[in-house]
């Protein structure tokens, strides 16, 4: 079993000092890594990168061990030794083994501590750490196109946004960066107060309080006090994000006024202090007057959905709290692309594939659904389970199919353990259950053959782990 490691780029070295006074650790046998013989190389004192994946360490770094439930990295020490990793961050020694071994009581608190030691050592660095239910990915990666026209930005990758992920990304921070935009998750109450306190933002805020996760939290009024344990951390000179339009904007309010009290405030959306205004929804992109306390501007936005220009509204605050101008944050806006498997369009012929397979909950899913209602011809709507509600899970799909058949939708393809609670609630004839995605391929291929030489639109969603993205690619490969 592999962990994530951080990314094979060569970052600022780590002194053997650095390493055990981050930790608080101690070298087995007082045994550390010995210093380079050669004048020209690197001392081998200084650890090139902390890695936690064992295929990755090699000279010039320190692998850190960690533990899982299903897996024990100590069990690899031997390996990156024969591999010439120059030590190893263990909570135990590995007898036998040629390696300088440094041992800490926790290997995951290690990991923090070493992320929250270099975030220490970028103190003129400016942080924007973001949460919510949804939007989180899209919003960073406007904030990483606005801030990286003004100068080095790290933006979290993927899913790095949890315990491991928040600190294995701070350790990719070097000297030359000027931004860095950090996204925070939580699958218990506790784990943003935690990756915040590492992360020390400058601005931090919620998106908003949706369903994502509701079964690991069981409602959203904890799901909220679990999010809004971002703002505890705030620099003191910072700024709170706050969504105006949420409902619960005025517990987020409360706790902001708790916690960070003293601190700026931004509130987007709506009836606060950064919204949009004269919004055109079209199909692939939008356009709106963005209002802000430094003025408006007109923003031509490539990404479609009402749901985008709320993003775009975040991002702007979180950017203004910065002090970007409002001229840089206009160009950096219109200028974002996508993330993989974030609303991204593929044309083929009369087809347009919508490929949102990126992750999904149940408000994501109905705002997927209204960009889907912007294309032309038959629209299909194609989409898997929704993971994460809990006991919630039959009633919040049934829900989600009551809402979808109230729309102009031709076809609702619903595939997985909960498309026949789907296809209760839409009590449709043109919606369809299907346990697997080759049933779901052979209907989707009739509904095409049906309709030719018609345009359609096909748009695909579910949770990460349904994979949505390989029913997409089988049927595109059919065409």
């Amino acid at each position: 079993m592999h962990t994530s490691t951080i990314s094979t780029s060569r970052l600022d070295p780590w002194t053997i000092q650095d390493l055990q006074r981050a930790t608080q650790g101690v070298w087995h046998q007082g045994i550390q890594p010995k210093e380079s013989q050669s004048k020209e190389s690197h001392p081998m004192e200084n650890i090139q990168r902390i890695v936690t994946d064992s295929r990755e360490a090699t000279v010039g770094d320190a692998f850190l061990a960690l533990k899982g439930e299903r897996f024990d990295a100590h069990d690899f020490v031997e390996k990156v030794a024969m591999q010439n990793a120059s030590c190893v961050i263990v909570e135990r020694a590995i007898n036998g083994v040629n390696i300088p071994q440094l041992i800490v009581a926790d290997t995951r608190l290690a990991l923090g501590y070493l992320g929250a030691y270099r975030r220490q050592q970028c103190q003129d660095l400016q942080v924007v750490a973001l949460t919510g239910s949804s939007g989180k990915t899209t919003t960073k990666e406007m904030l990483g196109s606005i801030f990286s026209r003004l100068g080095e930005t790290l933006v979290t990758r993927g899913n790095l946004n949890n315990d491991l992920g928040a600190p294995i990304m701070l350790l990719e921070l070097r000297a030359d960066h000027r931004y860095a935009v950090m996204e925070l998750g939580a699958s218990h109450i506790g784990e943003i107060d935690y990756t915040s306190r590492l992360v020390q933002p400058d601005a931090a805020g919620i998106l908003n309080i949706g369903t994502a996760h509701l079964g690991e939290f069981g409602g959203r009024d904890a799901i909220c006090t679990a999010k809004s344990e971002i703002y505890a951390h705030i620099k003191n000179k910072g700024t709170a994000i706050i969504p105006a339009q949420d409902d619960y904007a005025a517990k987020i309010l409360n706790t902001v006024n708790d916690v960070a009290n003293g601190r700026a405030q931004i509130r987007f959306g709506q009836g606060g202090d950064v919204y949009a205004t004269e919004i055109e929804i079209l199909a692939q992109s939008s356009r709106f007057t963005l209002n802000t306390p430094k003025g408006s501007v007109q923003i031509d936005l490539p990404f479609a959905g009402a749901h985008n220009v709320q993003n775009a509204e975040a991002a702007t605050s979180f950017a203004l709290a910065m002090g970007v101008s409002l001229e840089d944050i206009a160009i950096g806006l219109q200028q974002a692309t996508g993330a993989k498997g974030r609303l991204n369009f593929i044309e083929k012929d009369q087809f347009l594939f919508i490929d949102d397979t990126y992750n999904a909950n149940p408000n994501s899913m109905r705002a997927a659904a209204q960009v889907l209602l912007q294309q032309q011809g038959i629209k299909v709507m194609v989409m898997g389970d929704i993971g994460e509600l809990g006991d919630d899970a039959e009633i919040e799909h049934q829900k989600l199919g009551q809402d979808l058949a109230q729309l102009k939708l031709d076809y609702v393809i619903a595939v997985g353990e909960y498309a026949p609670a789907v296809a209760r609630g839409a009590d449709v004839s043109h919606c369809y259950a299907f346990a697997t995605q080759d049933e779901a391929q052979v209907r989707l291929e009739q509904i095409i053959q049906q309709h030719q030489p018609q345009p359609v639109s096909l748009l695909f969603k579910g949770s990460r782990y349904t994979h949505m993205e390989h029913l997409l690619d089988a049927l595109m490969e059919k065409l």
